[in-house]
Protein backbone atom coordinates (compact mmCIF):
# COMPACT_ATOMS: atom_id res chain seq x y z
CA UNK A 1 0.00 0.00 0.00
CA UNK A 2 1.19 3.17 -0.81
CA UNK A 3 1.62 5.94 2.21
CA UNK A 4 -0.27 9.38 1.51
CA UNK A 5 1.02 12.12 2.88
CA UNK A 6 0.67 13.77 -0.44
CA UNK A 7 -2.04 15.61 -2.62
CA UNK A 8 -2.76 13.26 -5.34
CA UNK A 9 -3.45 16.58 -8.06
CA UNK A 10 -5.43 15.80 -11.33
CA UNK A 11 -5.27 17.50 -14.48
CA UNK A 12 -6.63 16.52 -18.08
CA UNK A 13 -9.12 17.56 -20.67
CA UNK A 14 -12.60 17.44 -19.70
CA UNK A 15 -13.83 13.82 -20.06
CA UNK A 16 -10.43 12.25 -18.98
CA UNK A 17 -11.67 10.92 -15.92
CA UNK A 18 -10.17 12.93 -12.99
CA UNK A 19 -13.11 13.15 -10.86
CA UNK A 20 -14.64 9.96 -11.90
CA UNK A 21 -11.21 7.56 -11.48
CA UNK A 22 -10.32 10.79 -8.37
CA UNK A 23 -13.20 8.74 -6.55
CA UNK A 24 -11.91 5.57 -6.97
CA UNK A 25 -8.33 6.73 -6.26
CA UNK A 26 -9.36 8.01 -3.10
CA UNK A 27 -11.54 5.19 -2.08
CA UNK A 28 -8.59 2.95 -3.08
CA UNK A 29 -6.28 4.98 -1.18
CA UNK A 30 -7.61 6.27 1.93
CA UNK A 31 -7.76 9.88 1.14
CA UNK A 32 -10.01 12.70 0.84
CA UNK A 33 -11.78 13.69 -2.57
CA UNK A 34 -11.96 17.61 -3.63
CA UNK A 35 -13.34 18.63 -6.87
CA UNK A 36 -12.64 22.21 -7.91
CA UNK A 37 -15.27 22.91 -10.28
CA UNK A 38 -17.86 21.90 -7.40
CA UNK A 39 -15.81 24.73 -5.81
CA UNK A 40 -15.95 26.85 -8.42
CA UNK A 41 -19.68 26.92 -8.58
CA UNK A 42 -20.34 27.20 -4.63
CA UNK A 43 -18.38 29.97 -4.80
CA UNK A 44 -19.88 31.70 -7.34
CA UNK A 45 -23.50 30.07 -6.74
CA UNK A 46 -23.29 29.55 -11.13
CA UNK A 47 -22.45 26.81 -13.25
CA UNK A 48 -19.55 26.38 -15.04
CA UNK A 49 -20.84 27.33 -18.31
CA UNK A 50 -23.14 29.89 -16.80
CA UNK A 51 -19.99 31.92 -15.99
CA UNK A 52 -18.37 31.21 -19.73
CA UNK A 53 -21.78 32.20 -20.86
CA UNK A 54 -22.32 35.54 -19.11
CA UNK A 55 -18.66 36.59 -18.03
CA UNK A 56 -16.41 34.74 -20.81
CA UNK A 57 -13.83 32.15 -20.30
CA UNK A 58 -11.32 34.14 -18.59
CA UNK A 59 -13.44 35.21 -15.87
CA UNK A 60 -13.90 31.83 -15.64
CA UNK A 61 -10.17 31.38 -15.21
CA UNK A 62 -9.80 33.87 -13.12
CA UNK A 63 -12.34 32.85 -10.51
CA UNK A 64 -10.87 29.15 -10.37
CA UNK A 65 -7.51 30.53 -9.85
CA UNK A 66 -8.12 32.32 -7.06
CA UNK A 67 -10.12 28.89 -5.68
CA UNK A 68 -7.40 27.08 -6.81
CA UNK A 69 -4.86 29.25 -4.68
CA UNK A 70 -7.24 28.59 -1.71
CA UNK A 71 -7.12 24.65 -1.53
CA UNK A 72 -5.51 24.06 1.57
CA UNK A 73 -6.05 20.02 2.04
CA UNK A 74 -3.43 16.94 2.71
CA UNK A 75 -3.89 13.60 1.98
CA UNK A 76 -6.64 14.23 -0.44
CA UNK A 77 -7.14 13.84 -4.39
CA UNK A 78 -7.79 17.07 -6.32
CA UNK A 79 -9.51 17.04 -9.35
CA UNK A 80 -8.98 20.24 -11.29
CA UNK A 81 -10.88 21.74 -13.87
CA UNK A 82 -9.45 21.34 -17.39
CA UNK A 83 -8.05 24.89 -17.40
CA UNK A 84 -6.14 25.05 -14.35
CA UNK A 85 -3.20 24.35 -16.06
CA UNK A 86 -3.59 28.36 -17.45
CA UNK A 87 -2.38 29.50 -13.92
CA UNK A 88 1.04 29.02 -13.12
CA UNK A 89 0.76 30.34 -9.61
CA UNK A 90 -2.32 28.10 -9.11
CA UNK A 91 -0.26 25.12 -10.41
CA UNK A 92 2.76 25.77 -8.02
CA UNK A 93 0.36 26.43 -5.41
CA UNK A 94 -0.60 22.59 -5.94
CA UNK A 95 2.15 21.16 -6.60
CA UNK A 96 4.00 22.09 -3.34
CA UNK A 97 1.77 19.60 -1.38
CA UNK A 98 1.08 17.29 -4.26
CA UNK A 99 1.73 15.29 -6.89
CA UNK A 100 0.34 16.24 -10.39
CA UNK A 101 -0.99 13.38 -12.06
CA UNK A 102 -1.94 13.79 -16.18
CA UNK A 103 -4.65 11.53 -17.31
CA UNK A 104 -4.17 11.78 -20.91
CA UNK A 105 -6.67 10.70 -23.32
CA UNK A 106 -6.77 11.50 -27.42
CA UNK A 107 -9.13 13.95 -28.74
CA UNK A 108 -10.92 11.37 -30.50
CA UNK A 109 -11.51 9.70 -26.67
CA UNK A 110 -12.37 13.86 -25.54
CA UNK A 111 -15.05 14.34 -27.71
CA UNK A 112 -16.72 10.59 -27.71
CA UNK A 113 -16.59 11.28 -23.77
CA UNK A 114 -18.26 14.78 -22.96
CA UNK A 115 -19.77 15.29 -26.85
CA UNK A 116 -21.92 18.50 -27.12
CA UNK A 117 -18.85 20.11 -25.44
CA UNK A 118 -20.80 23.81 -25.35
CA UNK A 119 -22.73 22.28 -21.97
CA UNK A 120 -19.96 21.77 -20.55
CA UNK A 121 -18.05 25.15 -19.30
CA UNK A 122 -15.31 24.59 -20.71
CA UNK A 123 -12.65 27.54 -20.21
CA UNK A 124 -11.90 28.51 -24.31
CA UNK A 125 -11.35 31.50 -26.88
CA UNK A 126 -14.09 31.58 -28.79
CA UNK A 127 -12.69 31.64 -32.02
CA UNK A 128 -10.29 28.34 -30.65
CA UNK A 129 -11.35 25.08 -32.18
CA UNK A 130 -11.52 21.96 -29.79
CA UNK A 131 -8.12 20.38 -31.65
CA UNK A 132 -5.99 23.74 -30.67
CA UNK A 133 -7.60 23.83 -27.50
CA UNK A 134 -6.75 20.38 -27.27
CA UNK A 135 -3.02 20.57 -28.05
CA UNK A 136 -2.29 23.86 -26.20
CA UNK A 137 -3.51 22.18 -22.56
CA UNK A 138 -1.97 19.09 -23.42
CA UNK A 139 1.57 20.99 -23.45
CA UNK A 140 0.57 22.55 -20.35
CA UNK A 141 -0.42 19.08 -19.12
CA UNK A 142 2.57 17.70 -19.58
CA UNK A 143 4.84 20.58 -18.34
CA UNK A 144 3.26 20.34 -14.82
CA UNK A 145 2.63 16.66 -14.91
CA UNK A 146 4.75 14.39 -12.11
CA UNK A 147 3.09 11.34 -14.07
CA UNK A 148 1.49 10.93 -16.94
CA UNK A 149 -1.19 7.99 -17.25
CA UNK A 150 -2.50 6.82 -20.39
CA UNK A 151 -6.44 6.31 -20.34
CA UNK A 152 -7.30 5.67 -23.59
CA UNK A 153 -9.19 1.90 -24.18
CA UNK A 154 -8.38 1.39 -20.66
CA UNK A 155 -11.87 0.83 -18.23
CA UNK A 156 -11.75 3.10 -14.94
CA UNK A 157 -10.78 0.32 -13.00
CA UNK A 158 -7.93 -0.09 -15.77
CA UNK A 159 -6.34 3.30 -15.15
CA UNK A 160 -6.57 3.31 -11.34
CA UNK A 161 -4.21 0.52 -11.67
CA UNK A 162 -1.98 2.25 -14.17
CA UNK A 163 -1.66 5.14 -11.88
CA UNK A 164 -0.96 3.15 -8.48
CA UNK A 165 1.92 1.06 -11.14
CA UNK A 166 2.97 4.43 -11.83
CA UNK A 167 2.91 6.18 -8.13
CA UNK A 168 5.38 3.28 -7.25
CA UNK A 169 7.67 3.28 -9.81
CA UNK A 170 7.99 7.31 -9.47
CA UNK A 171 8.37 6.84 -5.18
CA UNK A 172 4.99 8.90 -4.18
CA UNK A 173 5.02 8.71 -0.59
Amino acid sequence: MLAQSRNLVFVGMPGSGKSTVGVLIAKRLGLGFLDTDLLIQQETGRTLQHIVDQDGYVALRETEEKVLLNVNVQQHVISTGGSAVYSDAAMRHLKTGGTVVFLDISLDTVCSRIGDYSLRGISKRPDQSLLELYEERSALYSCYADLTVQGDGLSQEQVCDALIDGLHRIGYE
